[in-house]
């Protein structure tokens, strides 16, 4: 079900996004919008994973350098009846943990060190367990794909100041920008 409601999603922001578009700069405009939005859903779609996974500077791990951690998540995974995603540690004293991936197949988990290190193996199940959910549910896929079309908003009200479309037009895009 969350595939159809990330299709109809897309759809959606692509078509606010080609009227944004069509605003700022007529039929070419609605164009180029479309050719970017769909660029970017593409691009979005095979990569956010490890885009996400840079910024953090997250490493992946095995059984080897974190034992507990890998074989929780691989337990959850397998009593799940899903794919073992790949394990990733960030090294942060900030506890906190995420899911990114476009379907199970090709998912993984991250968590911080701080979180590891402040949660019983028990709570750490249990936080993991949420994070393999959202893989289930593909709840990371229409994540990925909301903020894929947001970054293009953002982007397009740049566009609209840097080559000054037209007044209105710039003031609606930055108002959806920010509300987003």
């Amino acid at each position: 079900m969350n595939t159809i409601k990330t299709g109809m999603l897309l759809a959606a922001m692509t078509a606010l996004f080609m009227g944004l578009g069509y605003l700022i700069g007529g039929m070419g405009g609605a164009m180029i919008a479309f050719v970017v939005a769909a660029g970017m859903n593409l691009f979005a779609y095979w990569n956010a994973d490890k885009m996400v996974l840079r910024m953090y500077s997250a490493r992946e791990v095995d059984e080897a350098s974190a034992p507990n951690y890998v074989r929780i998540v691989k337990r959850l995974a397998q009593n799940a009846g899903m794919p073992v995603p790949k394990i990733y540690i960030i090294d942060n004293p900030q506890p906190n943990a995420f899911a990114t991936g476009r379907n199970p197949e090709n998912a993984a988990v991250a968590a911080t060190s701080g979180l590891i290190r402040m949660l019983s193996p028990e709570e750490l199940a249990g936080v993991m367990a949420h994070e393999l959910a959202h893989i289930k549910n593909r709840d990371t896929l229409t994540m990925t794909v909301t903020a894929t079309i947001a970054g293009a908003i953002s982007m397009l009200a740049n566009f609209a100041l840097f080559f000054g479309g037209n007044r209105n037009a710039g003031g609606i895009i930055g108002s959806l920008a920010l509300a987003i």
